[in-house]
């Protein structure tokens, strides 16, 4: 539970089923158990995936890393010791001088971050979101019975779900004056209401350091210690150049006034990007479809005393070019990390690298981010997946780690490239006494929602005699981890 008494909600999919790669576009080759989260908080998040979790839009996924065809490592930069290589220099000093002379490099093909990463149509296709949602319930109505795993519930007093909210959905539209329409969106509560606003207060209090964290000065370093990323970033840049970069970064979930006024301009880019860089046909890149996948989150937006002034939840951060958006990368900032979940940008500028140009500012925005908040110092650029070329580029953001899939520890890029050489999937962990240390332990602490009643597993199996989903908890929980487990609650209809 977050501090602010807030639960994550999850419904498990499992992952039996085979769908599309997007990486090696084998039909049915890529196998991922899956989850759709109707809430979220951040900690859960970073702890997902801190065990190999990734989200695309509400539904969380993870691949089943020894049998699907295309392996998908967790990778983090550590921000703080990173340092630009020839080619990311060269891309700052490319944009840079665009931006100073209005000089428009070649056309050439970026390799530099997200090219050519698809956008997990594979959930898309495979996995959609529940035909009804029984999850939506206000925290304070929920009874907490969680306390001992040997709790009777049987004659619990709890509030329940009404079966027609919980059991069916109606496309019915009740006359004037007789009952709530369910085509409409929800009465909100006063107090999400007031929530919401002041967010939004505290967003566009912090507007200018926004502003100054995005576009970082550059710091004064001696002459004889190497130019740091910052100084990268501002280098050769005059005091009125020919174009203007603005980086802002807007809050997505849930949306901010700045977010819904950008909205229609984000999505236009967002539809060019896809049809010029995917080749998807003009009738794919469908209003639903984006806000489905990189504008609707489950991770609550929370601030806390030790965290960043924006706060921590999902981001839209966008590039403004002479007053118009070019491109914008889509982040989470948790706990820990600043997670790069897509970038998408306007072909017109695709000789500019931006691909590379936005992970170089989002690793700069991540550091500053450390400053108010010492914990976060990593950058998670999403999947590294070794057997397709495409994505080596990850892997040049250095130093970097990669999750092993087995005790989910973290190993340096260098000691696991040699391993996946040989096998497109890898323990990684050569210590073969390593094991997981937030392996499930005990089944019956699970914490399950059923009927608007939290309750650990095993009073839940007391209370539902014959139940079957024994084996189905058991695997959630296992992928999950034990300390997850005892958070995040499963629904059990």
């Amino acid at each position: 539970m977050a501090a602010g008494g807030s639960y994550s909600i999850v419904e498990y999919f499992g992952g039996d089923d085979g769908y599309r790669c997007g990486y090696c576009k084998h039909e049915n080759g890529n196998f991922s158990h899956g989850m759709w989260s109707h809430t979220m908080t951040v900690q859960d998040y970073q702890d997902l995936i801190d065990r190999g979790w990734r989200r695309s839009g509400k539904y969380v996924y993870k691949p089943v890393m020894n049998k699907t065809c295309c392996p998908q490592y967790t990778i983090r930069c550590h921000a703080l010791n990173f340092h630009p290589s020839k080619t990311h220099k060269k891309t700052l000093k490319k944009v840079n001088r665009f931006l100073s002379k209005g000089e428009m490099p070649v056309e050439q093909h970026d390799e530099g971050h997200h090219e050519g990463e698809p956008m997990d149509s594979v959930h898309e296709e495979g996995v959609q979101p529940p035909p009804q949602d029984p999850l939506k319930i206000d925290h304070s109505e929920v009874q907490d019975i969680s306390t001992s795993p040997d709790t009777d519930t049987t004659n619990s007093t709890a509030p329940t779900m009404p079966r027609d909210d919980a059991e069916k959905t109606t496309n019915v539209t009740p006359k004037p004056g007789k009952g709530v329409d369910p085509n409409r969106p929800l009465c909100r509560k006063a107090k999400d209401l007031r929530k919401e606003r002041r967010l939004q207060k505290e967003q566009q209090k912090h507007q200018e350091a926004v502003s100054s964290t995005v576009n970082p000065a550059p710091s004064k370093s001696s002459s004889n210690q190497p130019k740091s990323l910052e100084e990268f970033i501002t280098e050769s840049l005059p005091n009125d150049p020919l174009h203007r970069l603005e980086v802002r970064l807007v809050r997505s979930n849930p949306p901010s006034p700045q977010f819904k006024a950008s909205f229609d301009a984000s999505y236009q880019v967002y539809k060019l990007y896809q049809m010029a860089i995917h080749k998807d046909p003009p009738d794919r890149p469908t209003e639903s479809q984006f806000k489905r996948f990189l504008c609707d989150s489950p991770l609550e937006a929370e601030t806390a005393p030790d965290g960043p002034d924006v706060g921590y939840g999902s981001f839209h951060q966008q590039y403004w070019l002479d007053g118009r958006i070019v491109a914008v990368g889509v982040l989470d900032i948790l706990p820990s990390c600043v997670s790069s979940v897509y970038l998408y940008y306007h072909p017109e500028f695709s000789s500019l690298s931006l691909g590379t140009y936005s992970a170089l500012r989002e690793i700069a925005f991540t550091r500053q981010l450390q400053q108010q908040s010492p914990k976060l110092s990593y950058y998670y650029l999403g999947f590294y997946v070794h057997s397709c070329p495409k994505m080596h580029y990850k892997g040049q953001y250095r130093p970097s780690d990669l999750l092993c899939p087995e005790t989910y520890t973290w190993l340096t890029i260098e000691r696991c490239i040699p391993r996946l050489d040989i096998s497109a999937y890898s323990r990684l962990n050569e210590n073969a006494r390593a094991g997981d240390a937030r392996a499930l332990k005990e089944l019956g602490r699970v914490l399950v929602l059923h009927r608007r009643t939290v309750m650990p597993y095993a009073a839940y199996a007391r209370k539902r005699k014959g139940s079957n989903d024994e084996k189905e908890v058991e695997q959630y929980a296992s992928l999950v981890g034990q300390t997850c487990a005892e958070r995040i609650l499963l629904y059990r209809a």
